[in-house]
Formats: structure tokens, C-alpha cells, sequence
């Protein structure tokens, strides 16, 4: 039986009362709870522990049974892991004994409910108006882009700014494990992968959404994050004519990126010869814009990298329009 969101709602402000200060505006950007009374918050890509805690581990996981509840999955020690949203939209992953061993482990990653744009990207000094302008380039001719960078280096809010650019007359169709991204288009199809349910039932995975979008039309296809065999066949749709392809990937540098998407297409069930998959790869991506989080907190465009083709002998042929010197950090 479920339950009514009012209620969903209610129980949550009442259950994770020790974290809702953080879980209002956009100054908060993640909150860690190791234990039910440690917790931890980002701000400005700094982290601070907070005086806050739960009364104890048992309400803790009071807490977190009633969120596996109501989004109907199970958790447990035969299931110690939990994918969730939070009403406001954050997403949850938390992590359960035996799994976790001094104690229940949440991260709530928060999303401005400001829409990000590239303009307020360079407002905030994440990119300079150069940059700015270089990225509205690449999309007005329509190249199939990689934003990549690690952890918390702002993929994608710089995703969500540069699918943003789109026309308003074409059709864009957003997949994503999570629904993050806010396009503020008026034509966006927006598809979200769903697990399995404790029976393995019922799941649809980010490959199946992205084989069913290739038949439904889309001048433009936006994948929130490129983890696993779905590369090969966003490869495959990039090199067969859909143009305007985004997406994000975890990696450190450009070369980085374009070895990792060979990784995540081999992971997939179809057996491709190296050499052609890589020269499939090079084909496909038109620029990999890398970002990156400084020591200071701040995130930052560092590269924008044009891929000019794949030759056996030297590899991958990259071409940085853009790379960010130490002179231009000291000008910002």
C-alpha cells in the first residue's frame, strides 16, 4: 500500500528534521550524514561539519525505512543500499549496516532551484565570457559533446546549461537515472531509468531508454551520465546520423574521457574490434569539454577539446581550443 504524498511529506519534515535547515535554498549543495551524528554539509565546494545530529541510529533508520517506503524499494540487510528522491527533489543514496559498518551512511545531493544558465555559469566564474562563447558555438553547430570531470566538479549543472542552448524548435529527449536536469525548453521529453523491484521485476535501464528514444524522433538526446554499455550504443546513434548528442562521463582529462567511453563500450553485449571501436568513438565525439574542481572549492571549464580522429600508431588526435592556464586563474 502506498503512501499519500501529503503524508510522504510530512513524515520527512518531521523524520529528518536534524538535516532540513540544509534542505532549504541553494547555499547547501550536499549533505553527508556518517552515522546519526556526524553530519556534514557542502558549501561552495567546501566541506563543514555541522553541531546537528539524529537523536540516535534508530532514528536514523526510521528515517530512511520511510523513504524506502514510499519510493517502494526495499532495504535491508539482504538490500543495504537505497536509491531515492527527497519531495523537494534531492536525491538520496544511503548505504545500511552490515554494508556500512560503524552505522547508516547518507549523501543527499541538493539541486538549485535556480535554473542554471551559461550566463550564470560565468556570473559564478565557472567559465570566463570567452569560454562562454566558444561552448554557444559548439552547440549552435550542433556537435555531440562530452562534459566530463570527476566527482562534484559541476557536470552537471555545465550539462544542464549547454542542453539549455538548444532551439526552441526542436524536440529534446533527456535521459537520466535520477531527473535532474531543467532545460526550461518547450519541447523536452524527459525519460528516467527505473530499478528492479525486490522480485527483479519492473526495471528499465538507461540502454533501454536510449534504444527506445532512437525511435521516437529526437533532434537532440541528453543523457545525464554515461556509466556503463549505453556508450556503445550512444556511439553508434551519434555515428549514424543524430547530431547534437550530450552527455557526461567521470574522467580527470580529455584523453581520460575518450578511454573511458572504450571501457563502458565493451561492457556491453555486442563484441566490437578495438581499432574500429575507437575509430567509431573518434567519430562520433565532436568535443569534450572537461571541468574541474579547484582546491579552493570553485569549479571551473579547463579544457574544451576538439577530437580530430583516431590513428593506430599515435591514438586519439585531440586539438584544445580552450585550456585553462594559470594566468587565467590569477586573472579571476
Amino acid at each position: 500500500m502506498s503512501i499519500p504524498r501529503y503524508v510522504f511529506e510530512q513524515t520527512v519534515a518531521s523524520l529528518f528534521a536534524p538535516v532540513a535547515p540544509f534542505l532549504e535554498g541553494d547555499e547547501v549543495s550536499e549533505i553527508m550524514i556518517n552515522g546519526h551524528d556526524e553530519i556534514y554539509v557542502e558549501k561552495r565546494g567546501r566541506l563543514h561539519l555541522t553541531g546537528h545530529e539524529f537523536a540516535s541510529e534508530h532514528a536514523l533508520m526510521s528515517a530512511l525505512r520511510n523513504l524506502s517506503q514510499f519510493v517502494g524499494r526495499e532495504l535491508s540487510a539482504r538490500q543495504p543500499i537505497l536509491e531515492a528522491r527527497l519531495p523537494d527533489g534531492s536525491r538520496v543514496e544511503a548505504i545500511i549496516p552490515p554494508a556500512a559498518t560503524s552505522g547508516p551512511v547518507v549523501c543527499i545531493r541538493r539541486f538549485r532551484r535556480e535554473r542554471l544558465t551559461l550566463d550564470r555559469l560565468v556570473g559564478l566564474g565557472s567559465a570566463c565570457p570567452a569560454t562562454a562563447g566558444l561552448l554557444r558555438e559548439i552547440l549552435a553547430r550542433k556537435d555531440n559533446v562530452v562534459v566530463a570531470g570527476g566527482s562534484g566538479s559541476g557536470k552537471t549543472s555545465l550539462l544542464n546549461a549547454l542542453a539549455s542552448l538548444a532551439p526552441n524548435d526542436q524536440r529534446v529527449v533527456v535521459i537520466e537515472d535520477s531527473q535532474e536536469l531543467q532545460l526550461g525548453l518547450p519541447h523536452v521529453v524527459h525519460l528516467e531509468a527505473q530499478p528492479a523491484d525486490a522480485r527483479g521485476k519492473g526495471g528499465v535501464t538507461i540502454r533501454e531508454l536510449l534504444r527506445a528514444t532512437l525511435r521516437m524522433r529526437p533532434d537532440r538526446i541528453v543523457i545525464g551520465e554515461i556509466r556503463g554499455g549505453e556508450a556503445l550504443d550512444l556511439i553508434q546513434a551519434m555515428t549514424s546520423g543524430h547530431r547534437g548528442c550530450l552527455s557526461t562521463v567521470h574522467a580527470t582529462l580529455p584523453i581520460d574521457t575518450l578511454n573511458r567511453l572504450e571501457t563502458m563500450a565493451l561492457m556491453g553485449d555486442v563484441a566490437v574490434p578495438i581499432d574500429l571501436l575507437r575509430t567509431q568513438i573518434a567519430s562520433a565525439i565532436d568535443t569534450i569539454v572537461q571541468v574541474s574542481r579547484l582546491p579552493d572549492g570553485s569549479r571551473r571549464v579547463t579544457h574544451i577539446s576538439e577530437v580530430r580522429g583516431y590513428d593506430r600508431d599515435t591514438g586519439y588526435r585531440l586539438t584544445h581550443s580552450f585550456e585553462r592556464s594559470e594566468s587565467f586563474a590569477s586573472a579571476e
